[in-house]
């Protein structure tokens, strides 16, 4: 492979994981950074490793304007988005693509994210190759009384189902991540929360098409992490539970694989399950020749049927735990998943098959952030003045806060601190791992006012006790 030079567009603890993938790979890469984020990790990084040269002031990391100028100004041959921001607009990867100095965008082609970042077009393609999806519309609502009228329908459906607690999702059809979805529990609240939606739709993604649909409230979130190449090739690195999530729908804890039938009992096949799941994934995305990292998401009810969600055309924050069970061939180390992609961005065929590749074991992440849990997840704001992480052999730990100094959390970004991802040989031994881990961490800090940091760490340590299984009825 030619040495590149990749500008990462992102921040935090993902730019600094393109960082180290590209080192592997012995290509040059630029970062950049807004003023808020000039003490980040990934700036300082970049400093040590690749000089000022390396590092870009910008304004504003949503500003495709000055992403561009940094690429032309830098000599970047190629843009890794990493997640958020750029990463599935197909209108940036388009314009990547079509300029007159043409930068690879490291991610799948503009059709993909274009045709997969609409959850009513892939839920359509899903039909179409028999994959079963939550019922509920398959083109986009404009109209106050039809959407009314699906709701009903559904509201219909489930009391003839037996289910006690009958709701609907309202979602804005263009939205992702958890953004722009609301439940209703009854009829008459439909037509308020309908408008609601569509305005905020409209407001932040300039369509205000709106999707309905059935709400599953006793479930697991499960996904599926599949890498593919140019050349037409579909390998997974099996499935993750991303169930653990904040009240804004926001994961904090995931676990590889996605459910574990020697430890916990579920009342249906879970390995027929997860295999179910796989392969219709795999289905999908040879269909539509994907051709790069992406993440197949997915509802499991209690009784063990699958829906597919939506499908993320993105490298993802827990693409680490799959990556961390996953060997390939006899090659002792973790999958490096962005490694993997960059490879596949630039026409590179994977040089394995699923065949090569093999599992051991469990993967935790752990998401530490900044954030009052009995407060609905509110964020805290202000200096974090201790920072400390033991350096475990069977863990690794992502951050862009300094450990050697004070840090001032961004008010302009979300307060996540830290992943934390650890490794066990079974499920048992990995959320004990967790637990004393958690108890080993020293975060400390202060506000303005100088009352001492809020953190989710109590959180997390309570809930490694619910991972991978149903909560009784």
């Amino acid at each position: 492979m030619e040495k590149e030079r990749i500008l990462i567009a992102n921040r935090g603890e993902i730019a600094i994981r393109v960082m180290n993938a590209c080192r592997e790979l012995r290509h040059e890469y630029v970062v950049v950074h807004t003023i808020e984020d000039k003490e980040s990790m990934h700036v300082r990084q970049a400093l040590d490793e690749a000089g000022p040269q390396a590092v870009y002031r910008i304004s504003n990391y949503k500003d495709p304007n000055e992403i561009f100028s940094v690429a032309d100004h830098s000599g970047a041959t190629a843009i890794h988005p990493g997640y958020g921001f750029f990463s599935e607009n197909f209108r940036f990867a388009r314009r990547a693509e079509a300029r007159n100095r043409s930068i690879t965008f490291i991610g799948p082609r503009w059709e993909v994210i274009r045709d997969l970042g609409s959850k009513i077009h892939t839920k359509r393609i899903a039909k179409e190759l028999g994959i079963p999806v939550i019922p509920g519309s398959d083109s986009p609502i404009y109209n106050e009384i039809e959407a009314e009228a699906l709701a009903e329908e559904l509201f219909v459906r489930q009391k003839e189902q037996g289910i006690k607690h009958p709701s609907v999702l309202v979602k804005a059809s263009a939205g992702g991540g958890g953004m722009g979805i609301e439940e209703v529990d009854h009829l008459d609240a439909f037509r308020q929360v309908y408008r609601r939606i569509q305005n905020y739709a409209k407001r932040q993604f300039g369509d205000e098409g709106v999707l309905i649909e059935q709400c599953l409230t006793d479930y697991h979130h499960l996904e599926v992490q599949l890498l593919c190449s140019r050349h037409e090739e579909v390998v997974h690195f099996g499935t993750r539970n991303c169930t653990i999530q904040s009240t804004g729908r926001q994961k904090r804890v995931e676990v590889a694989p996605g459910f574990d039938p020697t430890v916990f009992r579920y009342g249906f096949d879970a390995e027929k399950v997860l295999n179910s799941i796989v392969e219709y994934s795999v289905r999908l995305a040879e269909h539509v020749k994907y051709d790069n990292v992406g993440t197949w998401e997915w509802i499991v009810t209690r009784d063990g049927q699958p829906y597919l969600l939506e499908v993320n055309t993105r490298i993802q924050v827990e693409n680490e735990i799959s990556a961390a069970i996953s060997r390939i061939k006899d090659d002792p180390r973790p999958v490096n998943l962005i490694r993997e992609q960059i490879r596949s961005a630039f026409g590179e065929k994977l040089g394995f098959s699923q065949d090569d590749i093999s599992f051991q074991g469990t993967s935790i992440e752990l998401r530490i952030v900044a954030e009052d849990v009995n407060r609905g997840f509110s964020p805290w704001c202000g200096i974090i003045t201790r920072f400390e992480f033991p350096d475990d052999e069977w863990v690794r730990v992502y951050t862009q806060v300094p450990m050697d100094r004070s840090y001032e959390i961004p008010t302009e970004y979300d307060p996540n601190l830290a992943l934390v991802i650890i490794w066990g040989e079974d499920t048992i031994q990995a959320q004990k791992r967790a637990k004393d881990y958690v108890n080993r961490i020293a975060i400390e800090g202060h506000d303005s006012k100088g009352n001492p940091i809020v953190t989710n760490l109590e959180y997390l340590y309570e809930k490694l006790d619910d991972i991978l299984k149903f909560e009784p009825k």
